[in-house]
């Protein structure tokens, strides 16, 4: 059985994003690549946001576990989402990178 996060009420989604966007910029800082997070999150944000705020009008999904706060017409839980998503993707291929280069990467793992 899952463990039950919903214990955060309305606060739930937010809490999650921290937690991950947290692990996300560990993952940047662990690899020294802020500026390659920072220009992806810079690019990828404004279809991202096109797209979320499209999907919630038209009723694609919805998200009951949130604050209610929404800044532009989305949750400012996905406002954070867009952020954490490629800062999470940078990171993590990033760090694998240096991991990899200090041969600290089992062969199967290796991204080279």
């Amino acid at each position: 059985m899952l463990p039950d996060i919903t214990v955060f009420g309305e606060y739930t989604y937010l809490v999650t994003e921290l937690l991950w966007g947290s692990i996300a910029l560990a993952l940047v800082a662990y690899a020294g690549v802020w500026r390659a997070a920072a220009r992806t999150v810079v690019l990828l944000y404004p279809p991202a946001f096109v797209w979320d705020w499209y999907t919630l009008e038209v009723g694609v999904f919805a998200i009951p576990m949130r604050t209610g706060v929404e800044l532009l017409g989305i949750p400012i839980e996905e406002h954070i989402f867009i952020l954490v998503v490629p800062t999470m993707v940078v990171g993590t291929y990033e760090t694998l990178r240096k991991l990899d280069d200090d041969g600290r990467l089992p062969d199967a793992l290796s991204i080279r």
